[in-house]
């Protein structure tokens, strides 16, 4: 009996043996094919800072805290696809995820913008406080899924600048026949005051106002537009930014993709998102400030309030295209801006009492040097 078991045991541990010898000739491949690779595609210049830089940095978090399960290759703005291409991309799954803002999609839905930033909407903190909080985000889900997409918001450029001009702008009538790049619905506020509106990615921006193709650009605020090189051919710098309060960025997924990834990489994804988003809303804030000090001091840029007669005007465009969305929108876009609007009114009924006085009282009482 002992003999037959020796043999037992030598026959197992052989077989044990030749099997740990082949996991260890075919185990790699084994577990090289559980890692998925993923193509995410931008709508920025290749490491142009904040969206660049951040895809970038979005990508080796992913592949960190995934321990390389999942790894994301970042195509710049035309590297794949052109940067107002990858919503189809994604769409069409030719990449995976992209590094975006939604209001570049209004010509498949307007009701898009409201995700990314609305003229005279909430700012950055209220319109995150509306997505976790007051039903925004299951909203977009709502959209974006008739498109085969999820979004995540994963970055916020904070309130912007009203944008850079070739000549001075004394009231509304100066927009008339102007010819400006601003995209989303704060652009067709503009057409109501006669401005031509085109729209075009930041690597075409400075090209086109340096050749005079367009008379003025908005872009983003005084970090980026000052790593943009806009102080070199236009040297009006207005504000405030009353057509883009918050921009909400998005790094949004081709959805059957995103749902055959495993729950636990799911949720790591939605995780960096929300760390992503962190991350760039901290570093806009930190870097404008110097950035605007450099602006003006260094390329003696002329930082101008837009008229008060002018924002009066463009509140009133901004209304008639509001209104024309809310009767002309689907049952959805009703429904998107019923929860947007209730969720600002009441915002602004806290808003106005603390922070706005508050920022009113720091002005009166700060006086530390």
């Amino acid at each position: 009996m002992a003999t037959i078991r020796r043999r037992r045991f030598a026959k197992g541990a052989a077989v044990g043996t030749a099997a740990m010898a082949a996991a260890s000739v075919i185990g790699a491949p084994a577990i090289s094919q559980n890692r998925i690779e993923w193509r995410m595609v931008t709508s920025w210049p290749k490491l142009f800072p904040g969206g660049g830089t951040g895809a970038v940095r979005f990508a080796e978090k992913i592949e960190k805290a995934t321990n390389g399960r999942l790894t994301i290759k970042v195509f710049a703005a035309g590297e794949l696809v052109p940067a107002f291409e990858a919503f189809d991309a994604v769409q069409r799954g030719t990449a995976d995820c992209m590094n975006s803002a939604s209001y570049y999609w209004q010509n498949k839905a307007k009701v898009l913008s409201v995700f990314t930033t609305l003229p005279f909407g909430m700012t950055n903190y209220e319109t995150v406080a509306w997505m976790r909080h007051g039903g925004g985000q299951e909203l977009w889900d709502e959209v974006y899924a008739k498109f085969g997409l999820k979004g995540f918001h994963s970055s916020s450029t904070g309130v912007q600048m009203a944008g850079w001009f070739n000549k001075e702008i004394k009231s509304s009538a100066d927009f008339n026949g102007l010819k400006m790049r601003i995209p989303g619905l704060g652009g067709e506020a503009l057409r109501k005051l006669g401005a031509t509106i085109v729209n075009l990615p930041v690597g075409e921006i400075f090209g086109a106002l340096q050749s005079g193709a367009i008379d003025a650009t908005e872009w983003v605020g005084p970090w980026q537009d000052l790593a943009a090189g806009f102080y070199k051919v236009a040297k009006y710098y207005y504000w405030p930014g009353m057509h883009e309060p918050a921009v909400l960025a998005e790094t949004s997924v081709n959805k059957a993709k995103f749902e055959a990834l495993p729950k636990d990489v799911q949720q790591i994804f939605a995780y960096v998102c929300s760390e992503e988003y962190l991350q760039q809303s901290s570093e806009a804030d930190a870097s404008n400030a110097g950035a605007l000090a450099t602006l003006i001091t260094q390329h003696k840029v002329q930082l101008k309030h837009l008229p008060e007669e002018f924002l009066k005007a463009y509140g009133k465009g901004w209304n008639e295209v509001l209104t024309e969305l809310r009767d002309t929108g689907d049952e959805l876009t009703k429904k998107v801006l019923d929860s947007y609007y209730k969720f600002q009114r009441e915002q602004m009924s806290w808003s106005r009492i603390g922070m706005q006085e508050y920022l009113n009282a720091r002005l009166v009482g700060f006086k530390f040097n």
